[in-house]
């Protein structure tokens, strides 16, 4: 993702510590880290604006966003020459990714609905097919950002979630106000509608890796 950050010219007779405050300040924009592991422990912390959760009846949901930079460095590999890493943050830098997982009383959706032959195939439907439906993600201005895709690997009870990861186009409309909005439409648990506030300022400042030092 592209990110541009301006910074007023100081006079070099100006107090050295207005301009420590200064670079302070710009540089926690935006985070680097030299590990996947470390990228992960941050970006699953709430209070830093990527990972939100909640739980109603018996279902519990969480929503984490992941970052353009874990993309880039599964098709990395060896070559770490800057205009191949360039190259590959341009283009997954044109999506957003975000990882929904779900659980229903601490075991996968299915599994939840085993013993309900009927109920159990419409939820293989609709999260293999039709979660394009149930998902949405809107702009504070209720404009909805058109899903591109989404993989649903089918664990067949030997996960205790239903993982989902869902690619969005980074559309400029979520970014002309301070929050976007995602919902998720009731899946038959009679949970409601849920949703969460995400906000657009941590989408344009997201963490990256130190790609060079990762590999």
């Amino acid at each position: 993702m592209k990110y541009k950050h301006n910074l007023r010219y100081f006079h070099p007779l100006q107090s050295g510590i207005t301009i420590a405050l200064l670079l302070a300040v710009a540089s926690c924009g935006q985070k680097t880290f030299d590990s996947e592991a470390e990228l992960w422990e941050y970006v699953k912390n709430p209070s830093n604006g990527y990972y939100h959760e909640k739980t109603i009846g018996p279902v519990h949901y969480a929503l984490i966003y992941r970052p353009t930079d874990l993309q880039v460095k599964q098709e990395l590999k060896e070559d770490t020459a800057n205009a191949t890493i360039d190259s590959l943050r341009k283009k997954y830098g044109k999506y957003l990714y975000f990882n929904l997982t779900m659980s229903a009383n601490r075991q996968e959706l299915l599994s939840a609905k085993a013993n309900d032959r009927m109920a159990f195939g419409h939820l293989v439907n609709e999260l293999s097919f039709g979660m394009a439906e149930k998902v949405h993600l809107l702009s504070k201005r209720r404009d909805t950002i058109p899903i591109l895709d989404y993989t649903y690997p089918r664990m067949y009870g030997m996960s205790n979630s239903t993982n989902i990861l869902l690619v969005y186009p980074k559309d400029q409309r979520l970014f002309e106000e301070n929050e976007a909005r995602f919902t998720i439409e009731d899946l038959g648990f009679s949970t409601g509608e849920v949703g969460f506030n995400i906000p657009t300022s941590k989408l344009d400042q997201e963490p990256k890796l130190n790609l060079k030092k990762t590999l």
